[in-house]
């Protein structure tokens, strides 16, 4: 496997401050950036939180994890045998970095040189027919032969099979709980298995239950890992869909297995194809539409776009504030729009919107848009 390329490296310092603000609530990974770019350190960011927030109409006080916390969930990351790896760092997936807002920190367990292949997104039914967990599994073998990395959920039925297919050539499994609560439990042997040989990858909390919700955002994360993701047998409603729409947002190939129409399990794969994703037979289909993107090259994704720079202008006032929120509403609208609408300075209005994420008052959505939300009561 080829190894990542050297980059630059948190202190331990840094890294426990990067896990305090990110396991701070109302923090994702976008409203983590902006922190970052305003105030040049996690560190400087928390102590600035409560004014934030304050500013962008929260109704209680923040409480950022302790010193003490964060030193205990890296303690059980060492034991565990995982590490935290930061946006940035040579051992953080390269694919990763293309997504929109990328974790900023990702528990991993395993071996990081798995990032370093092509990687491949295989998902699918929990409930799968012993065809589509035949066919995902033949299909996770023939990629894993022709040097690239299988990405799945780890979840029944058809994750497993394209993890299983995977084990001896380079799988990377995601979990929606933390990293020491695999899920399904049954699942946790395979787990094991992946650690040694792949790497086992997390966003969430050590200690983490996975709950419903917390699927979509592991969902998010194995489109967000691969060049291309294929569906090989998905329910109409299901969370293969999901990932689809989200791989497809992401500019990631999306791929179907086609299957018959008598069978519910194949009514979201037919939808995908009818939508125009790319029917597969066979993995040739899958290696030659990647084939370009790979060209046997070290893949280098594109540069990411500089952050707008909040030292050049003056901080937001309120009537800055009444006018993004006046202009907001729960129809999502394109930051640029908002730029232009208001007249604000681009720094301005990212900073009320930091403001407003972190209150709880925004919502972000795909493609940069965003919309206003009621804070909790």
């Amino acid at each position: 496997m080829t190894q990542p390329a050297a980059g630059p490296h948190l202190s331990d310092r840094q890294r426990l401050h990067w896990l305090r603000l990110i396991r701070t609530p109302n923090v994702g990974p976008a409203s983590f950036r902006d922190l970052i770019n305003r105030f040049g350190s996690a560190e400087t960011a928390i102590e600035m939180l409560p004014e934030i927030m304050m500013a962008g109409g929260a109704s209680r006080p923040v409480r950022v994890p302790s010193v003490a916390e964060a030193e205990a969930e890296l303690e059980l990351a060492r034991k565990c045998g995982a590490r935290f790896v930061a946006l940035g760092e040579h051992d953080y997936p390269q694919t990763l970095k293309r997504m929109d807002n990328p974790p900023p920190l990702l528990a991993v367990k395993g071996t990081a040189a798995v990032f370093g292949l092509p990687p491949v997104a295989i998902v699918g039914a929990r409930n799968a027919s012993l065809a589509g967990i035949k066919m995902a599994r033949t299909l996770a073998l023939e990629l894993g032969r022709n040097g690239y990395c299988v990405i799945s959920g780890l979840a029944r039925g058809i994750d497993t099979a394209a993890h299983q297919g995977s084990l001896d050539t380079g799988t990377v499994g995601v979990l929606a709980g933390g990293i020491d609560r695999p899920y399904p439990p049954e699942n946790a042997g395979l787990c094991d298995e992946i650690a040694e040989r792949g790497a086992i990858v997390s966003e969430m909390p050590f200690g983490w239950e996975p709950r419903a919700q917390d699927f979509p955002r592991r969902n998010r994360i194995v489109a967000g890992l691969a060049l291309g993701l294929v569906v090989v047998e998905a329910a109409q409603r299901s969370g293969s869909l999901i990932s689809a729409r989200l791989a497809g947002e992401m500019g990631r190939l999306v791929f179907a297995v086609p299957g018959s129409p008598l069978d519910p399990r194949a009514a979201g794969t037919n939808g995908l194809l009818k939508d125009g994703a790319t029917l597969v037979t066979e993995a040739a289909d899958i290696l030659e539409a990647l084939a370009p993107l790979v060209g046997g090259q070290p893949y280098v994704p594109p540069k990411l776009e500089e952050p707008p720079d909040f030292t050049a202008t003056p901080p937001p006032v309120d009537s800055d504030r009444a006018r993004v929120i006046e202009a907001l509403g729960p129809v999502p609208v394109e930051v640029d729009e908002l730029i232009r609408h208001t007249e604000l300075h681009p720094a301005q209005i990212f900073m009320i919107l930091l403001e407003l994420d972190l209150a709880g008052r925004l919502e972000r959505h795909s493609g940069g848009r965003v919309s206003l939300v009621e804070p909790d009561i």
